[in-house]
């Protein structure tokens, strides 16, 4: 509880009163604040595996590898079939234009498929690229010295 003391105005000479009343609280109330940054901090544990960039998409482990630093779309082809350009979903008529429209100077790009994906999608694509005149570069991944030894 907080008390002022306070000069009064004359009528008792020099004393002080104290007055109870709504006077100036000097202590912030961090209570509202630590509840929110409780809420958030559950809203974001919770949200935090949706927020994964990508698709999930295991490429072929090969022995022989290059790495690049081009900058170049990336098509990618999930198991399922699902064909995306830049994790945008596109349809493989209109892949080698868009490509075009929206990466102007690419003489290339990467294409990314999960193992498992059957052949004749990356084949259609491959395809798809070529007739746009658009170089193909498979995208795969290191085998790793484990899976060497087995």
């Amino acid at each position: 509880m907080a008390m002022n003391l306070g000069v009064s105005n004359g009528n008792g000479g020099g004393r002080r009163s104290f007055r109870k009343g709504p006077g100036s609280l000097s202590e912030i109330n961090v209570v509202p604040l630590v509840d929110v940054m409780l809420v958030l901090l559950i809203i974001f544990m919770l949200t935090a595996h949706v927020m994964e960039f990508g698709l999930e998409v295991e490429v072929p482990k090969v022995t022989q590898t290059r790495d690049t630093t081009e900058s170049l779309p990336v098509v990618t082809i999930t198991k399922d079939g699902l064909i995306t350009l830049n994790d945008k979903p596109t349809n493989i008529h209109v892949l080698g234009d868009a490509i075009k429209q929206k990466f102007p100077n690419a003489k290339g790009a990467f294409v990314r498929a999960d193992r498992n994906t059957i052949y004749d999608p990356i084949a259609q694509v491959v395809s798809t690229l070529g007739e746009a005149k658009i170089d193909v570069k498979l995208v795969t991944q290191p085998v790793d010295e484990a899976d060497r030894k087995r």
